[in-house]
Parts: C-alpha cells; structure tokens; sequence
C-alpha cells in the first residue's frame, strides 16, 4: 500500500473508532448506521459534495459551513454533525469515504455479521441474492450481508470474496485458465 493510502487509511480509522465508540456508549448504533447510509448515499449522488469534501480549493471556513448545512439539511446525529465539522476544521474531510467503510464494518462486527463481495455478470435479484447469503452463512457460520456488484467482462458466473477467502466461478476466469493451459501445452 502507498504511504499517502495508509496515512489516509489511518487518519479515516482514527475517526471510526472515535464515532464509533461515542454512538455506542450513548446506545445510538442505529442513529450511526442510519448516518453512514445517508452520507453514503448523499457521496454516490452529488458531484458537489465530493468535490467539497476533497478539493483544496475550499477554505476551512467554507467546508465548515458547507459540511455543517449538509448535516442539518439530512438530520445527521449530532454525534455524526459534531465529528463532520471537526473533521472540516482539521482538513480532514478526504478521509470520508474512507470512514464509512471503516463504520461499516465495525458495525457488521458488532452486530456478528461478515461482508460478503459478490461481482456477477448480471445483477442478482433478491432471491439470488437471498439463497447466496443463506449458503454463504452455512459456511460462515455468522450472518451474511451481501455487497453486490455488477461487471459485464466476467461473462457469466460469480466472484465472491468473503475475508481473505475468495471463490471466482466466473467463465472469464474458467477461459483464461484455459488459455494458460494451451500455452503451457505447445
């Protein structure tokens, strides 16, 4: 990993924990999940938002402002508002992104649930997608959330990653072993 993606990493860590910590000694995990889902929502939809979160050009001041009138318009937690400015008068707000997915997954932990990464060729419908988390916490053996994505190049099949654990069953990669093999055989 680059110095500059690790320092980000640990910057954006720093501030999970502290959140957090805070949400769940004041008995407000949902409050926070419902947070984290808003911002994430909020980040994937607006342009303007991230360029205000990780353009230099706006003053601390100005982010400030923005951010504090962001929170307020989604009736963020004041656990979640207060972090949000602090994170802004510190020049800290590139590292959002990054917090979230750090939330998330102590969420998850807390909760005794695992992140599944599931890449198919199609979208799955609910019902795909129900009967993989269902297999997939036979095998885990915790509750399964299931973080799909769609990629058109795998042609067919899935690639799940769970962990460090990861299946590809994909008909891209089945091929290219195919191909490895035929130049092997000459």
């Amino acid at each position: 990993m680059s110095e500059p993606a690790s320092i980000s990493s640990g910057i954006a860590t720093r501030y999970a924990t502290a959140v957090f910590d805070l949400s769940n000694d004041a008995k407000g995990l949902k409050a926070l999940e419902t947070d984290i889902n808003a911002l994430s929502s909020a980040l994937e939809g607006s342009d303007d938002l991230r360029a205000l979160i990780t353009s230099p050009l706006y003053s601390r001041a100005e982010q400030g402002a923005a951010i504090g009138a962001v929170a307020k318009k989604m009736k963020l937690s004041k656990t979640m508002t207060n972090t949000m400015a602090l994170m802004a008068s510190k020049r800290r707000l590139f590292v959002v992104p990054q917090m979230i997915a750090a939330l998330r997954a102590k969420i998850a932990e807390q909760k005794g649930e695992v992140t599944a990464d599931v890449v198919s060729a199609k979208a799955l419908t609910k019902a795909q997608s129900d009967k993989l988390a269902k297999t997939l916490k036979a095998s885990v053996g915790s509750d399964v959330i299931i973080n799909a994505s769609v990629d058109e190049t795998l042609i067919g099949g899935l690639v799940v990653k769970v962990g460090s654990k990861m299946i590809d069953t994909s008909v891209k990669s089945k091929l290219n072993a195919l191909q490895n093999t035929m130049k092997e055989a000459r």
